[in-house]
């Protein structure tokens, strides 16, 4: 399995994934069709498959264009596939979804959209979290709750901590800085915001990263942390000190930040 990151639009990434042996290849997100184009073409692959982690524009806005060249299978989440542009097949939990000799499982992970799946390739060890899960970072709660989001987090944590996680936007370092208001002696959290700039300034992404990455630093995966809760509870003094109130507020303060 070979994974190419393409950036779209200002800070967004599709991902052309290619079974080596087959040459097929399915294209996970696709907000611009001319970039992912040219990347297969680069490549030498076949495009068999539109994979959307979720309905926002800025990853199924390219759809349309990219059957005008292919004739792709495009997925949605059951029940949803109305809102992905030009999709034919809807899937559920659990369906996996083959490209040449690979298998995606289909994990539906709700919150920032009611319909949001992730793909995780579990031979390969890699996860597409569209805007579920970030580095540093997870996404806005549009169309869920707190509770769900950390259901959904969750069931992404599950996974062995070696899986590769590629994410929906280069957030990083933002995320990151945030990240370090919560937890200012995360010693692992300092590191990885220095790797991060160094990333920027050598115009490089800052993708993948790792769900023992994430658990290390991302403050959305870490709300037992005794310091960040600390911290929230120095802010908001009546505050409930359960899990989900503490989870909503740090979505809260991200919000603004």
């Amino acid at each position: 399995m070979r994974v190419v990151p393409i950036p779209q639009l200002t800070d967004n990434y599709a991902y052309l994934i290619i079974d080596e042996a087959s040459r097929k290849a399915g294209i996970v997100d696709c907000a611009e069709a001319p970039a992912v184009l040219r990347a297969a073409g680069d490549a030498g692959v076949e495009l068999v498959a539109i994979l959307p982690t979720h309905h926002h524009w800025d990853h199924v806005g390219g759809n349309e264009e990219l059957l005008q060249h292919h004739p792709l299978t495009v997925y949605g989440y059951t029940g949803e596939g109305h809102r992905i542009p030009g999709c034919t097949v809807e899937v559920a939990e659990g369906d996996v979804i083959s490209l040449g000799a690979l298998a995606a499982r289909v994990l539906f992970i709700p919150a920032h959209t009611s319909g949001h799946v992730a793909y995780h390739f579990e031979r390969d060890r890699s996860l597409f979290t569209g805007d579920t899960l970030f580095a540093g970072g997870c996404g806005r709660l549009f169309e869920g709750d707190a509770e769900m989001m950390m259901r959904s987090l969750s069931k992404l944590t599950a996974l062995p901590d070696e899986t590769c996680v590629y994410f929906g936007h280069e957030y990083t370092e933002k995320n990151l800085r945030f990240a370090l208001t919560l937890e200012p002696q995360n010693a692992a959290l300092r590191d990885k915001l220095a790797w991060a700039v160094e990333q920027s300034h050598q115009h490089r992404p800052t993708v993948p990263t790792t769900l023992a990455s994430e658990k290390a630093t991302n403050p959305f995966l870490r709300w037992t942390s005794p310091e960040l809760r600390a911290t929230v509870r120095r802010k908001f003094p009546d505050l409930p000190d359960d899990d989900v109130s503490i989870f909503a507020k740090i979505r809260a303060l991200k919000d603004v930040f």
